[in-house]
């Protein structure tokens, strides 16, 4: 989306909003919030880029990106071989766009061991993404994200780390299950931790109910823990376990393009919509 101020050499950028999808438990929709999150806010007319910091590359793949056309991925990146920029690809979705991944991220760890600046990786790629080389005009087709979306890895390591240094907030997608709080007190200290060590202004932004059955006790059960616990952190919205959601991803599509009507795509419109009200509220109060 180009707007007059990004026809303007050397205009600054908007400065997009980043949220962390993160938790270190697999399987709680993690990849799934970020791929259909993504859809739903650009539906709304949001300009989005998902950055996809999982090894196993399920949020590109999620959104029909082939192996063979993630050239330049985030490992690239976080190594510094290559811009944030020089990594994002177009999705079949107007607005959406992604930075892939690759396996090769999954010894990253290893690799940046030794470096001072080794949880500013992201940080510092997302920030030269927003820059305006002092020594040429914008060019017209870059993009102006509104939102940055990062897909975690299961794991609270040094790739979620610079996703949470890198962030202004922290969704946390958590699956309606019997261990549903096991490691949420876990990713609550390590958000402060990074609060207070690598991003001051980093917060919690909201809790997503994930893979609600209606037909089951536990889920509803589970739904009032959370809610006890987590106050007004838990988003209304919840989401439903739901078969086209499942569905999707084999087809390389988000559900909302697979199947706009299944209550799946419905709940992750809900769910745009109240995090861009939350949003309006934070600006409110600021």
């Amino acid at each position: 989306m180009t707007d007059e101020a990004s026809l303007v050499p050397n205009a600054p950028r908007p400065v997009p909003r980043v949220l962390a999808l993160a938790n270190q438990k697999g399987g709680v929709g993690k990849t799934t919030t970020a791929i259909n999150l993504g859809t739903a806010l650009a539906a709304i007319g949001e300009t989005v880029l998902i950055i996809d910091l999982d090894p196993q590359g399920n949020a590109s793949t999620g959104l029909g990106i082939d192996r063979r056309s993630r050239r330049v991925s985030t490992y690239d990146v976080l190594t510094g071989e290559a811009s944030l920029r020089e990594g994002i690809l177009e999705t079949a979705v107007p607005r959406l766009h992604i930075a892939p991944s690759t396996m090769d991220l999954s010894g990253l760890e290893l690799e940046l061991a030794g470096e001072r600046d080794r949880a500013y990786r992201l940080r510092d790629a997302i920030r030269a993404l927003n820059a305006v080389p002092a020594h040429s005009d914008r060019q017209r087709n870059e993009i102006d994200y509104t939102y940055v979306l990062i897909d975690c890895p299961p794991s609270l390591n040094l790739i979620t780390v610079n996703a949470m240094a890198a962030s202004n907030a922290i969704l946390v997608p958590l699956q309606c299950e019997f261990f549903a709080l096991e490691g949420l007190s876990q990713l609550l200290k390590t958000v402060e931790q990074v609060r207070t060590t690598l991003n001051p202004q980093l917060t919690i932004h909201g809790i997503v109910l994930t893979m609600f059955d209606a037909r089951n006790n536990l889920s509803s059960q589970v739904v009032d823990d959370v809610r006890q616990f987590m106050g007004e952190k838990v988003y209304e919205t919840i989401i439903p376990r739901n078969v086209r959601v499942s569905e999707a991803p084999s087809y390389g599509k988000p559900v909302l393009l697979y199947d706009l009507k299944c209550v799946g795509s419905q709940a992750y419109l809900r769910l745009a919509s109240e995090i861009i009200q939350r949003e309006r509220a934070l600006r409110a109060a600021a």
